[in-house]
């Protein structure tokens, strides 16, 4: 499955050397993509059965919902990644998980997206300017969007682009 845009947009943004952190990673698609670029790249997800470990894929199976202690706890990256994943509790240990000026790549759906189908619950939708509220005083904002998208299918979604300070 090919990256989503936004990350191959600002995938420039992160540091050569940067370790990244591929959170809900899924089939892989953004794992595979930093680890292309030259980065180390650690993925998380439940599911850990499409994750493929190598040299520079190191892959972590947990659930992040079921309350069980963050399982990267004192470790650090030069990014964060996280697409099409929202569960609300986790941002302290995201942001936690940043080095000082490491880069969050964040794009989920947002409130509006119950049109299009799922997800449609509001606790998995983004309330407006969500994002920004979250990063504010704390990131420098590169770039930030809410808005309809059409492409790889219409959804409401959210993204944000920022710099730990």
């Amino acid at each position: 499955m090919t990256p989503s845009s936004w990350i191959i947009t600002w995938a420039g943004l992160v540091a050569p050397e940067a370790s990244i952190l591929d959170v809900a990673a899924g089939t892989g698609r953004h794992t595979q993509f930093f680890a292309s670029r030259g980065h180390r790249v650690t993925a998380v997800d439940r599911d850990a059965s499409a994750l493929v470990p190598s040299d520079t894929v190191e892959v972590v199976a947990a659930d992040l919902e079921d309350g069980s202690p963050w399982p990267l706890a004192g470790r650090r990256f030069g990014a964060v990644v996280v697409t099409n994943y929202l569960h609300r509790p986790l941002f302290p240990a995201l942001f936690e998980a940043l080095q000082p000026g490491g880069i969050l790549l964040y794009e989920t759906f947002m409130m509006g997206n119950e049109r299009f189908g799922k997800p449609s619950r509001p606790e998995f939708l983004l309330q407006d300017g969500e994002l920004l509220d979250l990063v504010r005083g704390r990131f420098s904002v590169t770039a930030y969007e809410a808005r309809m998208i059409s492409q790889p299918k219409m959804a409401m979604i959210q993204r944000i682009a920022a710099r730990l300070l």
